[in-house]
């Protein structure tokens, strides 16, 4: 197996069964040892790989969420939520196949969290399917993918792009959905999609926890404080502009963020 070339099938292809069989035959090869091919260059996409059954739009096209006590409202809930595991998938493939000069630990890491991202994938779309729709059936952005592609020089930097940036937003995002959808929880379909986001919630701390850990290792590598660093980069980015007060802060305090950086990201208090 060529693990590289095999990654890149991974993440070209929009068929999130072919995937996971990729996915599943990659951390095999890595448990086994097998070391990676020198003198690769990783290939910079300029396409998502579900931009073959999705139309991409602006974020500013999307179709408005509808009331989330309807059937279609539901569904058009649940397919954003699929959209964002679906590009996690290829998130976490992207950083095991981009940085070859990290350690066989962190190409390990990131396929055990496709792999979660893959089931995270399949438990919406059973439930979106259940709804009377498929992947596809609405437009999607690709903000997340093209982000990726502008930190795909350094790993350092989409360590804190990815996870410990956008990723974490999504701790602090779950829940506030699945509070809208509370009153509506006596339908068995909405039950249903705020038990799948607990699930995700306690997962995604844990694919936080190592983009923070991997973060860390990095700034170590490199004598770089981890806070001051991975301020610096927002920054670099223009993400300091989308702070987000009202913050789950024992969930990324779980994952590893310090007080010091959530302050300064806009949480009204920390707890410590």
């Amino acid at each position: 197996m060529n693990f590289y070339n095999e990654c890149k099938r991974a993440l070209e292809t929009p068929d999130v069964e072919t995937k996971s069989e990729i996915i599943d035959a990659l951390i095999a090869h890595v448990e086994l040892g097998k070391t990676v091919p020198e003198g690769f260059d990783p290939v910079v996409f300029d396409r998502p790989s579900y931009a073959d059954i999705a139309e991409v739009v602006s974020p500013r096209d999307l179709p408005k969420r509808r009331d989330f006590g309807t059937r279609e409202g539901l569904a058009t809930l649940v397919h954003s939520i699929t959209h964002i595991e679906l590009s996690a998938i290829d998130l976490a493939l992207d950083a095991a196949y981009r940085f070859p000069q990290m350690p066989t630990a962190y190409r390990r890491d990131w396929l055990v969290v496709a792999q979660d991202e893959v089931r995270h994938f399949r438990m919406l779309h059973a439930i979106l399917e259940r709804l009377g729709h498929r992947y596809g059936d609405w437009p999607v952005h690709s903000g997340l993918f093209e982000m990726s592609m502008k930190t795909a020089g350094d790993a350092l930097e989409r360590m804190a792009v990815i996870p410990r940036y956008f990723e974490a937003g999504g701790l602090d995002v779950n829940p506030q959905i699945a509070a809208k959808l509370q009153p509506h929880r006596g339908n068995s379909d909405v039950a249903e999609v705020i038990e799948a986001l607990g699930v995700i919630e306690t997962e995604e701390i844990d694919h936080v926890r190592k983009g923070d850990r991997w973060f860390r290792w990095l700034c170590s590598e490199r004598g770089l404080e981890v806070s001051e660093s991975f301020l610096s980069i927002l920054d670099r980015h223009n993400l300091r502009t989308r702070q987000r007060p009202h913050m789950n802060i024992a969930a990324r305090r779980e994952a590893g963020f310090m007080c010091e950086e959530l302050l300064e990201l806009g949480a009204l208090e920390c707890g410590d």
